[in-house]
């Protein structure tokens, strides 16, 4: 494995297991400091042994993402120390309930917008001047087939994971005379704890592994990457507008 992003600083959100947690062991891997985001702090020193062994460097941030003004005070933080971000990965995100929309309960509903939503929102507010001072800033955020097809009773996905779409391409829309470039991922179906949870009755052993998608989709915050706006769909290998 190359070191090709040498120099380069990395937030990942949810961090602490599975897509999260590959997808920061392999920036480390390939040279960039990992500023890795998660609630589960067991989780955090996981990854850090494991980046360090591989000679690489993390900072651990334990927090949940629902606590806005710590997401403002990362932007403080790494301003002060590196002056610049170059990587942001949105990964976390929650499931909540699979039911119809008339029966979820409010606070059910504002827990999954404020951390699938709204918490993705306070880290472009709080990173994006930093990654405008990158020569290649790259975001990209994890979307979900349901933004698209509204199945029944996904109401809480659908609604969220539409919601990060928009924003991500608003947000792209804005920085086209940058150089950042800013995407999301539709991973496809992934051996995680959510979708255990979603799928009950699944396989897990048919999916492939957190590590095998994160290897496919790691690229896309490389600074090879000249598109941005777009939704790259790993199951299929396109990039849909």
């Amino acid at each position: 494995m190359t070191n090709d992003l040498e120099g380069r600083i990395a937030v990942v959100t949810g961090a602490s297991r599975g897509i999260g947690y590959q997808l920061a062991k392999l920036l480390g891997a390939r040279g960039a400091h990992v500023i890795a985001l998660a609630r589960t702090v067991g989780g955090l020193e996981d990854l850090d042994d494991e980046i360090k062994a591989a000679g690489g460097q993390t900072t651990l941030v334990p927090v949940d993402l629902t606590d806005f003004d710590a997401l403002d005070r990362l932007g403080a933080a790494i301003f002060e120390r590196w002056k610049k971000l170059d990587i942001l990965v949105g990964n976390a995100g929650m499931l909540g309930v699979l039911s119809p929309l008339g029966h979820i309960s409010p606070k059910d509903f504002e827990k999954v917008m404020a951390v699938n939503v709204t918490a993705n929102w306070r880290l472009i507010r709080s990173l994006d001047p930093l990654l405008r001072q990158s020569d290649a800033g790259r975001a990209l955020f994890l979307t979900s087939v349901q933004s698209q097809t509204r199945t029944a009773f996904w109401g809480l996905q659908s609604i969220s994971k539409a919601a990060v779409e928009a924003m991500a391409k608003t947000w792209a829309n804005e920085s086209l005379q940058t150089n950042m470039k800013i995407n999301l991922v539709d991973p496809g179906p992934t051996r995680t704890g959510l979708r255990a949870k979603a799928m009950p009755g699944e396989t897990p052993e048919n999916l492939p592994s957190p590590a095998e998608v994160a290897s496919e989709i790691v690229d896309l915050v490389s600074p090879d990457v000249y598109r941005t706006g777009e939704v790259f769909d790993r199951v299929s290998g396109e990039w849909l507008s």
